[in-house]
């Protein structure tokens, strides 16, 4: 693949330097081919925790009694910590040494998720889902940056980057089912457990097989733009909260504009410095911004999916977690055989039509998604996600791939990390915009019948969740009116969440096919 960013010389301080890419690696292939593997395992880890949670809601709503907000944040802290950090850590991974990051993520990681399974409340578990994203900011630019210092052949490394994105599809296969069968024969924080011997596993093989590399020349640590990347970050995904459930509010505005003034401050140190975190001039290449701005939109109506579906499937189609899972296996599947197959089909056909067709593909499946909202089809459910993930399969294989092919390999973890900080963005705002309109559009449309006790009625209000808990409690005339009720309001919401989601993978085919139209294949 001939990249218009491989082709145009680096910019700002790396100016001096050029792309390794092309340089043949002398390892043996068996232990290229084995690293990948290994680097494998801690992005299957965050796949299946992602999914594993949203799988595990009902019962934490169950369990904490959380409020509609907390539910959001317990979804989102892990996300937004992530995302605020990745840069920075992807910096300090260049500095300190990318497999040593690595390992010392994982252990983090693996501590914190024992404790996120006991958690006794909903404030304590949205802490622990913090510091789980602290650590996973240590593993995951480490992943890619990593491989893409072992494959340095384009056309291998092309299709270990579609492998190792298989593995977030894989996760998502192997977390409902594994989770599910947890979640039905022990408690929710069971599934927090998963990432202890997937991590235990990791730091066996990862000194083995996996070679350690660093930035020969690093920058200094700036304290300052990792503080500016988070007050850019969290006021804003608070502030989408706040205008999902209250509307514009003072609080909303003062939030954007403060996560604004922010972002803004962080862009224009980064171009003063003369060696900055993240060299803001490659997103003055089209491309690169193209296929960083599909891979978060395309993550971003994905994860909406999965909040709303993971739910619907359980607590409105009353299956178990476990035929929860198995309902969006077979979407799943096709989206590791889409990210496989577009890197041969690339070969023949312009990596933006590809793009293009496969979110236009997904586009589809939204709106099957929207059409059969509350029918209790859980089939034609199914069948609506392997539409949609077809095309997000596709799409964040090629997007990634252009991403990591931009930089020298010395500067490898900065610019994983802007790749992971676009998908991670993405989760965050696909479970805040979404979420957070299915969540209004829920409050706003249940009716509690008279006679509920005033707590048991903010309760059911709240969350689908709560309705049903709620309602366990209640005789059944008004229990079944309750349900109802909650059912209608809910996948009215998720009818509504399936539209917008339809609506912004269609921006992201349309953005592909303008900003990546000179790429070939």
């Amino acid at each position: 693949m001939t990249s218009t960013l491989l082709t145009t010389p680096p910019v700002g301080p790396d100016a001096r330097r050029t792309p390794t890419a092309g340089t043949p690696d002398r390892s043996p292939a068996w232990r290229r081919w084995t690293a990948l593997a290994v680097l494998m395992l801690p992005v299957l880890l965050i796949s299946i925790d992602n999914t594993v949670l949203s799988f595990a809601l009902p019962q934490i709503s169950v369990a904490l009694a959380p409020s509609g907000t907390q539910l959001l944040w317990i979804v989102d802290a892990y996300s937004l910590v992530l995302a605020g950090l990745l840069v920075p850590m992807g910096s300090l991974a260049d500095r300190l040494g990318r497999r040593r990051m690595l390992l010392v993520g994982a252990v983090g990681f693996a501590a914190v998720s024992a404790l996120a399974a006991f958690a006794p409340t909903a404030g304590s578990l949205v802490a622990a889902r913090a510091a789980l994203g602290f650590f996973g900011a240590m593993l995951m630019p480490s992943t890619l940056s990593l491989l893409r210092n072992v494959f340095t052949d384009r056309t291998e490394r092309r299709l270990a980057i579609a492998i190792w994105g298989s593995a977030f599809a894989g996760g998502s296969a192997v977390g409902p089912i594994v989770g599910g069968v947890l979640l039905e024969h022990f408690w929710w924080g069971s599934v927090f457990l998963l990432a202890v011997p997937v991590l235990v596993l990791l730091l066996v093989l990862a000194p083995i097989f996996v070679p350690e590399s660093r930035d020969p020349a690093p920058g200094r640590l700036d304290v300052l733009s990792i503080v500016l990347v988070m007050a850019a970050m969290t006021p804003v995904v608070y502030a989408i909260k706040e205008l999902a459930k209250h509307g514009l509010t003072v609080v909303a505005v003062g939030c954007l504009a403060v996560g604004a003034l922010a972002g803004v401050a962080f862009v224009r140190r980064q171009l003063r410095r003369p060696d900055p975190m993240l060299d803001v001039r490659l997103f003055a290449v089209p491309a690169f911004t193209g296929s960083v701005l599909v891979n978060l939109l395309s993550v971003f109506g994905m994860i909406g999916f999965i909040f709303f579906v993971s739910q619907d499937l359980q607590l409105v189609a009353g299956l178990s977690p476990v035929r929860a899972g198995l309902v969006l296996l077979p979407g799943t599947v096709a989206m590791v055989v889409a990210g496989l197959a577009a890197v041969r089909v690339v070969r023949h056909v312009r990596p933006a039509h590809v793009i293009a067709g496969g979110l236009t593909l997904s586009t589809l499946g939204y709106l099957l998604t929207a059409a059969v909202a509350g029918r209790d089809e859980a089939l034609l459910i199914g069948v609506a996600f392997v539409v949609l993930a077809i095309g997000v399969g596709a799409a964040e294989t090629l997007s990634n791939d252009l991403v990591v092919s931009t930089v020298p390999a010395e500067k490898a973890g900065a610019a994983s990390a802007i790749s992971e900080t676009a998908y991670e963005v993405g989760a965050v705002l696909g479970t805040a915009v979404l979420g957070g309109i299915l969540t209004a559009a829920y409050h706003a449309a249940v009716v509690v019948p008279v006679g509920v006790p005033a707590v048991d009625a903010v309760t059911a209000a709240e969350t689908l969740g709560g309705a049903t808990e709620v309602a366990a409690g209640l005789p059944d005339q008004q229990a079944q009116a309750l349900l109802d009720s909650a059912h209608a309001a809910f996948t009215g919401g998720a009818a509504l969440t399936s539209v917008i989601g339809a609506l912004v993978v269609l921006a992201a085919a349309l953005l592909a096919l303008r900003t990546l139209r000179h790429e070939q294949g």
